[in-house]
């Protein structure tokens, strides 16, 4: 099993030099949360965007990432804005892989519950109910990809 981190609300922090929150360039977040919850597992980062700001070349180079990495259970830690635009892109390419993307919609550093259950709940799928293919994680919800969408008027995940 890997992490693969890509940013998103998830991991962000409050800069008091900006006045802002931002995506940091590190894993520190992932870490924290795999520290909290004895939990030895490979992370490695990569684009550390807000997934608002993602283009199709970051959705390349996460397909790429995935296709390299090797393994057969993979969790994405990804923004929740566009998490199911990214899903559906590498979604034709991946076989014989278990990915599975969560976010949060409140940062970790601000209030870890919602973000430690929903990374909680992408691991377990991961772990102990493997199948092939892409799905998301999020608000108690794991299905496949296009069956999981925002429900921004509520603020959050629902099945379809």
């Amino acid at each position: 099993m890997i992490i693969l981190n890509t940013g998103g609300t998830f991991n962000k922090i409050y800069d008091p030099i900006k006045g802002e929150l931002i995506v940091p360039q590190n894993n520190d977040i992932v870490h924290d949360f795999l520290k909290k919850n004895f939990l030895q597992i490979e992370i490695q980062g990569l684009i550390y965007k807000d997934s608002l700001e993602f283009s199709d070349e970051d959705r390349e180079l996460l397909l790429q990432a995935i296709k390299n990495c090797n393994r057969k259970r993979i969790v994405i830690v990804h923004g929740t804005d566009t998490m199911d635009k990214s899903a559906a892109f590498v979604a034709p390419y991946i076989h014989n892989q278990c990915v599975v993307f969560t976010g949060a919609m409140v940062p970790y550093s601000i209030d870890p519950v919602e973000a430690s259950a929903n990374l909680a709940l992408a691991i377990a799928k991961v772990r102990y109910t493997y199948e092939d293919g892409v799905f998301i994680a999020m608000h108690g919800i794991v299905d496949r990809y296009d069956r999981v969408y925002k429900d921004r008027a509520r603020g959050v995940f629902c099945q379809k």
